[in-house]
């Protein structure tokens, strides 16, 4: 399965993996406006061929193929670390990243 990888401008490394098509604008305007509002403006990282034996750096390939066939998208959220440090900006907004 073929999908396009958009990074999303909200959080540092939050991913959305979207089924490929020829058309990308028409991909862009499948997206719901709720998950936009969830992932900000989109931008192209890169097209990549899925498959079962395929490694992702930090995500199950069958959880995202499921996912894309299921909800035809698949969100990576940041690392763990960066979504705490996130949330301690909250309580002291001195902290810096």
């Amino acid at each position: 399965m073929k999908c396009i990888i958009f990074r999303c401008s909200k959080k540092d490394e939050m991913y959305l993996y979207l089924p490929y098509q020829d058309d990308e604008e028409k991909v862009l305007n499948d997206v719901s406006d709720d998950l936009l509002k969830l992932t900000g403006k989109l931008d192209k990282v890169m097209e990549l061929e899925l498959t079962l034996d395929r490694k992702l750096a930090r995500a199950d390939v069958d959880e995202v193929i499921t996912s894309l066939n299921e909800k035809s998208y698949y969100l990576q959220m940041p690392p763990n670390d960066l979504l705490i440090k996130d949330d301690s900006m909250l309580h002291n907004p001195s902290d810096s990243f």
